[in-house]
C-alpha cells in the first residue's frame, strides 16, 4: 500500500464546500462540481489554503479563517460615492456587484456597490466579505498531480480541458 498523496504545493485539490458566516449564514457552496485549484499559488483565501495543507482525500474540516487570512479588514474611507450616470445605462446595478475599474495609476481594480440611495451609488473597494471570519466545511474529493502547463499559469485547468473561467 502507497501512503496516500496529501496536500503540497503544486497539487491539483478538488473539495467540496460550505462557506458560512459568524451567524451560521450560508454565503456560498460548491453545488454538483467540485471547487478545483491548485495549492500553494493564492487561488483560494490564505487561511483555508494553509489548513488544507497536508490533507488526503477523504478528509474532512471544519476552517474558521479570520478577514486577515481571508478577504481582509475592512477599510475605512475605501468608499466613494459614484452618480449613476456614470455606468451604462441598461446596467442592472446590484448591492455586491464587482466592478471593474481603473484606478488613478492606470492599474486595473475591482470595486464592489456596497449600497444604491436613489442616484447615489457607493461603491467600495473592500470585499463584500472583508472583515468577516468565515467558517468552511470541507470535504477533499480528490488530488492529483499538476502539470507543468497548470504550474505555468499558476491555476488548475478544469477536467475540460483549458477553460478559462472568471
Amino acid at each position: 500500500m502507497s501512503e496516500p498523496i496529501t496536500i503540497q504545493d503544486g497539487h491539483v485539490v478538488l473539495f467540496h464546500y460550505v462557506l458560512k458566516d459568524d451567524g451560521g449564514q450560508v454565503l456560498d457552496a460548491s453545488d454538483a462540481d467540485p471547487m478545483i485549484y491548485l495549492h500553494g499559488y493564492g487561488n483560494i483565501v490564505p487561511g483555508l489554503e494553509r489548513q488544507l495543507l497536508g490533507k488526503s482525500v477523504g478528509d474532512e474540516l471544519h476552517a474558521v479563517v479570520p478577514p486577515e487570512e481571508a478577504y481582509g479588514v475592512r477599510r475605512e474611507g475605501a468608499t466613494e460615492s459614484v452618480h449613476r450616470s456614470a455606468f451604462p445605462s441598461d446596467m442592472q446595478l446590484e448591492v455586491g456587484m464587482p466592478l471593474r475599474a481603473e484606478g488613478s495609476d492606470g492599474q486595473s481594480m475591482v470595486l464592489w456597490i456596497d449600497k444604491i440611495e436613489g442616484a447615489r451609488v457607493h461603491v467600495t473597494s473592500n470585499h463584500p466579505l472583508a472583515g468577516a471570519t468565515l467558517h468552511f466545511d470541507v470535504k477533499v474529493v480528490g488530488i492529483r498531480e499538476s502539470t507543468p502547463e497548470e504550474v505555468a499559469h499558476g491555476h488548475a485547468h478544469g477536467p475540460h480541458g483549458h477553460g478559462h473561467h472568471h
